[in-house]
């Protein structure tokens, strides 16, 4: 093989890699989503819920779990809208979040949180907690499909 011959091969990998990479990022799209979240308790707390994910035009229940309450006397309501980006398929919002930056705690008042899974999906959500609650962790809250 001549050296030319070699180099255009490489260049040729190296172009169709790429593209390659552009078109699975190209593919990642985002979707609505809405949590509802309730704790309730005296002291030790436990606390679950249920949203939707709204994703090329139709609407996926979601149950949510896994979510930590701080000291509870009561119970508490928190609700969350916002996006979820990075998703190819519906199925990508289930697993395990974790906080991406400054925490995942909503202490009362409007908050921004942003979390994210094992499959790359990012979740920018913003709400407000009503009820009497320290606080409510959502790093390690778990999203399935239902």
């Amino acid at each position: 093989m001549t050296e030319i011959t070699r180099r255009n091969a490489l260049a040729m990998t190296v172009a169709a890699a790429a593209g390659g990479l552009a078109t699975t990022e190209a593919l990642a799209a985002s979707g609505q989503v809405r949590i509802r979240i309730v704790s309730a308790g005296f002291i030790v707390g436990a606390a679950g819920g249920s949203g939707t994910l709204t994703f090329g035009g139709r609407s996926y229940s979601l149950g949510i779990g896994g979510v930590s309450v701080g000291a509870t006397i009561g119970a508490s309501t928190t609700e969350l809208i916002g996006t979820a980006s990075n998703l190819r398929s519906p199925r990508d919002i289930e697993g395990v979040y974790t906080a991406a930056g400054a925490g995942a705690a909503i202490a009362g008042g409007a908050q921004v949180i942003n979390l994210s899974n094992s499959r790359g999906v990012m979740l920018r959500l913003r709400g407000r907690k009503i009820g009497l609650e320290f606080s409510i962790d959502l790093s390690g809250m778990q999203i399935s499909l239902r």
